[in-house]
């Protein structure tokens, strides 16, 4: 029994000791010297990029550093060269692109995910060449035209609060004395009457303005600096609808709904599907 014991353990030592073996420099020639400078050299920034790109507890380096090893003397055995590279790229999917696509369907709700089993699923049945559930052809349509309509449908849910935030407000502007319609939801009031010219779409125009949230959050103006230069046409639809109906010298708050600002477009400070309101001066025209 003690044999049997003694032997196991002498096995088991084996055994950890080729998992865990690692290769030994020997500095000889500038040669050695300079490959060993090498190899230490291209592990700048591997732990953050581990830890940032791939999701790595960089703990665990032992486990790391037996893969790696196992990888690089894979060699010409293409068997072996084949199953690392598809750990490889089972890490990018998995930690990468699932990553990036939840974010881009889902954007910040945490709450929401795609079917990660499916995404595995479609893409090792691509790979072998297996198209009985559709065709890769089939894919790539029904993403191009359905991607769209997915995220739009998540975002809605995600943001139905702020949605209804945004009508409420804008049904009690719609009451308000002195407001007037540009038609498409969009209202404004007059702060001061200008006697301008009224500039066409195609005008470039030179506006102070102010941009805020509902709630009154500034998120972009320049009341307080030069006035701002761009093309009528070159803003979102609610703020083109005023700058193409007000007289040069006018000032008017006014007032636009999301179909007529972002819409399901999450802009940073604007979320999807807010309302907004632009206190906006125009100053000049420029044909």
């Amino acid at each position: 029994m003690k044999k049997i014991t003694f032997f196991l353990a002498v096995a088991l030592a084996a055994v950890m000791t080729s998992c865990n073996q690692a290769p030994t420099a020997n500095l000889k020639t500038d040669i050695d010297t300079l490959s060993y400078a090498i190899g230490m050299s291209q592990t700048q920034g591997l732990k953050e990029y581990l830890s940032a790109r791939m999701g790595i507890d960089t703990t665990l380096v032992d486990d790391f550093l037996k893969g790696f090893y196992e990888s690089v003397q894979a060699g010409e055995n293409k068997k072996k060269a084949a199953y690392y590279a598809g750990i490889q790229i089972g890490q990018q999917v998995s930690q990468g692109m699932v990553k990036n696509i939840n974010q881009m369907i889902f954007g910040e709700d945490s709450t929401q995910t795609i079917n990660e089993n499916n995404v595995y699923a479609g893409f090792m049945a691509a790979v072998a060449g297996k198209f009985n559930v559709m065709t890769l052809d089939s894919a790539n349509t029904y993403v191009q035209t359905n991607m769209e309509t997915i995220q739009n449908n998540a975002k809605q849910k995600a943001y139905a609060g702020n949605k209804e935030a945004g009508e409420k407000f804008m049904a009690e502007i719609a009451k308000k004395d002195g407001i007037k319609t540009l038609g498409d939801g969009v209202y404004y009031e007059v702060l001061t009457e200008g006697q301008g010219e009224i500039a066409a779409d195609t005008c470039r125009v030179k506006v102070h303005y102010e941009g805020t949230l509902i709630d009154g959050t500034v998120f972009d103006g320049n009341m307080d600096g030069e006035p701002a230069t761009f093309g009528a046409s070159q803003v979102i639809p609610g703020f083109k609808a005023a700058l193409t109906s007000m007289p040069v010298g006018s000032k008017w708050k006014v007032y636009i709904p999301q179909e007529q600002a972002y819409g399901a477009q999450d802009m940073g400070n604007i979320k999807p599907f807010s309302a907004l309101i632009f206190t906006i001066q125009l100053e000049g025209i420029e044909k």
